[in-house]
């Protein structure tokens, strides 16, 4: 017997996500509620200059409490492309535009109680052209060579999931540039 869902309820409206309780069956015949964040989907960008540096974005994060050093990244906006967010993303927080954007994979953010969905984008080609970035937005462009970005992951300075995840399918394509920019 397959899980079976009974019905649905929105339990918070929010203006970034909603909470949606799920009541289901399990396959043993059970029943129990889920509480599920319902996400649009979202992206991550790794920007990569000519000079063969990586951009990274430091912001101040309230739920951790730190200033965290992340990918840039955002949520798409209503029925956008995730290319056309990927585009835009980029633009407002780092101030460069991609002339070329290289579609890497994706992966689910939190599948146990989220339906975000982040697709990771390669971005390349940069070229100064900045958006005005979110109201609510602070923070700072940070350029760290590729060879030492390609380090930072196994030492532990981005805690955050979405750049370690977006490093892993974007490794094989970051050690090649690295290469190029010998």
């Amino acid at each position: 017997m397959p899980f079976e869902l009974l019905r649905s309820e929105i339990v918070y409206p929010g203006r970034a996500f909603t909470i949606r309780r799920d009541y289901i069956r399990l396959p043993d015949g059970r029943q129990t509620k889920l509480d599920i964040v319902e996400h649009v989907g979202s992206v991550v960008i790794l920007p990569v200059d000519d000079s063969g540096n990586l951009l990274f974005v430091r912001q101040y994060r309230h739920a951790a409490g730190l200033d965290l050093l992340e990918l840039p990244a955002g949520t798409l906006d209503a029925g956008e492309a995730p290319e056309a967010c990927a585009g835009r993303e980029v633009r407002e927080e780092t101030g460069m535009a991609a002339g070329k954007l290289e579609y890497l994979g994706g992966f689910y953010l939190a599948p146990g109680y989220s339906t975000e969905y982040m697709h990771v984008y390669l971005a390349t080609n940069l070229y100064h052209d900045p958006l005005e970035a979110d109201a609510d937005e602070f923070l700072s462009v940070e350029k760290v060579p590729l060879r030492e970005a390609l380090e930072m992951p196994a030492r532990g300075v981005l805690p955050d999931a979405k750049s370690l995840a977006a490093f892993y399918l974007a490794r094989p394509h970051l050690e090649k540039l690295a290469n190029l920019t010998i």
